[in-house]
This record gives C-alpha cells, sequence and structure tokens, in this order.
C-alpha cells in the first residue's frame, strides 16, 4: 500500500488529506443524524398523552426530556403557546429552520470531496502522462521501462480519486435521505400537534394554560 501511494506521485497526498476529511466528516454525521433520529408515531403518542393529562406542561415536560430535532421543534412551539396559537406556529417554523441548518451542517464538505477528489486524480493522470512523455523526450526512444513509471502515476491517481469519491458519494447520499425522513417527520409532528392544539381550543389569540 505504501509503496502505491509513493508511485503515485505528489497528487496523493491531497488526496490522502481529504480521504481523512471526507471520513472525519461522515463519522460525525452519521453519529448526529443517528441521534436525531427518533421514533416518531410512538413519541407523538406519549405527547398525545401528556398533553391531555397534563397540558402544555405536561407535554413540554416530554420535549425536555426527548432528544432530537422533532422534540425540540416542538419544545419551542409549546414554550411560546402562553402568547397565543399564532406564535406557538411562528416559533415552531423558526425552530424547525434552525434545526434544518443543524442537520445540514457539513453535508456541502462530503459533497466537495466527492467533487473534488475524482478531478484530483485526473489531475494525476495529466501529470503522470507528462513525466511519461518527458522520459521518452529525454531517451529518444519508446521502451516499456522509461513510459512505466509515468502510466503507474498516472493510473493510480486516477483510481485513487475514484475510490475516494464513489464511497463518500453514496455517504452523502444516504446522509441526505436521513434528513430528509427527519425534516419530513419535524412537519408532520408539527401538524399533529397544531391541530392537537386547535382540538384542545386554543386560538390564534388565547393563551395557555
Amino acid at each position: 500500500m505504501l509503496e502505491l501511494f509513493v508511485k503515485g506521485g505528489p497528487f496523493m497526498v491531497p488526496l490522502a488529506l481529504m480521504l481523512l476529511f471526507g471520513i472525519a466528516v461522515g463519522i460525525e454525521r452519521l453519529w448526529t443524524l443517528t441521534w436525531a433520529g427518533i421514533n416518531v408515531k410512538f413519541f407523538f403518542i406519549e405527547v398525545q398523552q401528556a398533553f391531555r393529562w397534563g397540558g402544555a406542561e405536561g407535554a413540554a415536560e416530554v420535549f425536555s426530556n426527548t432528544r432530537g430535532p422533532v422534540a425540540s421543534v416542538l419544545h419551542a412551539g409549546v414554550l411560546s403557546l402562553d402568547r397565543g396559537l399564532e406564535h406557538s406556529e411562528k416559533a415552531i417554523e423558526e425552530s424547525g429552520t434552525i434545526e434544518m441548518a443543524f442537520l445540514e451542517r457539513g453535508m456541502v464538505w462530503l459533497s466537495t470531496v466527492a467533487n473534488i477528489a475524482p478531478l484530483l486524480g485526473f489531475l494525476g493522470t495529466v501529470s503522470g502522462m507528462i513525466n511519461a512523455f518527458e522520459a521518452i523526450a529525454d531517451a529518444g526512444d519508446v521502451e516499456p521501462s522509461i513510459v512505466a513509471g509515468g502510466i503507474s502515476e498516472a493510473l493510480i491517481t486516477t483510481a485513487s480519486g475514484l475510490l475516494i469519491a464513489i464511497p463518500i458519494q453514496a455517504l452523502h447520499n444516504f446522509f441526505v435521505s436521513r434528513i430528509d425522513k427527519i425534516i419530513i417527520d419535524m412537519q408532520e409532528s408539527s401538524n399533529q400537534f397544531i391541530d392537537e392544539l386547535i382540538q384542545a381550543g386554543y386560538s390564534g389569540e388565547e393563551n395557555g394554560e
């Protein structure tokens, strides 16, 4: 492995750095998105029970004891409920925007690695071919042993760029689907909670309990 790294030439260093950076961001995103996910169905059943038995305070206690953006968004809404349903809806919307930014943080870096890694690999390919032609020019003859080093550098950097980009892109796509699901969960839970408030008699001008 080390021998291939050396044969790949100078572009293997930035490729290796991009790989390490992509892995670091991927691990952080995996941990964050795993932590952010909850079973929304069971969560909202618990919220409904707490709200019907303990009102806004009961629901707020469930939200504060539940991890993730879904609970955080609803918690923001219930904390603003004393100013009326309209303020509660606005608080939910604002909190949802913040949570979405939190979920999407770092995704641009994964996309950057997936896009730049193959370009660096191709740049290494060009460098390797230039070295191969320079070797031919210096020797004045075409022999496999003369061009082998340059061609080897070209192929190794190309393969390395693709080997980095493919899994990082797959990881990025997986995270995007995960984020989309959490956002949908936030939207559906918010709508259900607003409906629950309306059924409980809250209106745009009424105060909470």
